[in-house]
């Protein structure tokens, strides 16, 4: 029976946030990892294609991308993507729960120590929306918001605020001219459309398909130039 092993367990102001195994359909494989948050699913380590989606098309769309800001470490396959592009020369990745960071450190997820080994990475335990308030102007090429499933489907309440205007005129701050923010979401945001309009004067929504991950409907882009 495919059940479930609790690999890890913290609690933070935000609620519960567990890692567990689960047993490969395979016996010849590696168990999986999956967390969630406060009992719902975020991500696993089975079907990584929409974090290493997210990714790619977020980098097509930036000429330059050298200094990158990625909202959400999660099991880190979006920033291990960015990574893989040679133009990027550094990534900062803002994750609001210490644990998550902890258990990439140690060894839990085990390939977390060899993702935090980059240097050209540096993981700040804080919450992104705060992070871009303190950020210097002009202090990124692109930022990547990859905290929730969209605007729509957040993981967290408090994550709200962070797709309405005062939050993304933060963002737009904070990217140089030229430079790019991508909002990853499981569903296409008429509102987050508007706010980002209401910040950068335009705004585009990109459907972006998923072979093979499991849903129906694609999953949707939000993006708007500096």
């Amino acid at each position: 029976m495919d059940i479930p092993v609790e690999v890890a367990r913290a609690v933070s102001p935000r609620g519960e946030v567990v890692l567990q195994s689960r047993p490969a359909a395979d016996p010849t494989r590696a168990p999986s990892l999956e967390l969630r948050v406060n009992g719902v699913f975020v991500m696993d380590t089975v079907e990584t294609t929409s974090e290493r989606l997210l990714a790619q098309a977020a980098l097509e769309v930036v000429d330059t991308p050298g200094r990158v800001l990625v909202g959400g470490l999660g099991l880190g396959f979006t920033a291990r993507e960015v990574l893989a592009d040679p133009r990027v020369e550094r990534l900062d990745v803002v994750e609001i729960e210490p644990a998550l960071v902890a258990w990439m450190g140690d060894g839990t997820v085990p390939h977390g120590p060899a993702l935090l080994a980059d240097p050209r990475l540096a993981v700040v335990e804080a919450d992104v929306a705060v992070a871009l308030a303190e950020a210097p102007d002009a202090s990124y090429d692109l930022v990547l918001l990859d905290v929730d499933n969209g605007p729509d489907n957040l993981v967290l309440d408090i994550n709200a605020p962070l797709y309405a205007a005062p939050a993304l005129s933060d963002v737009r701050r904070t990217l140089a001219p030229g430079g790019v923010v991508v909002v990853w979401s499981a569903t296409r945001s008429p509102a987050l459309e508007d706010a980002l309009r209401s910040v950068f004067g335009d705004a585009e929504a990109r459907a972006v398909a998923a072979p093979g991950h499991g849903r129906v409907g694609d999953y949707w882009l939000h993006l708007a130039h500096r």
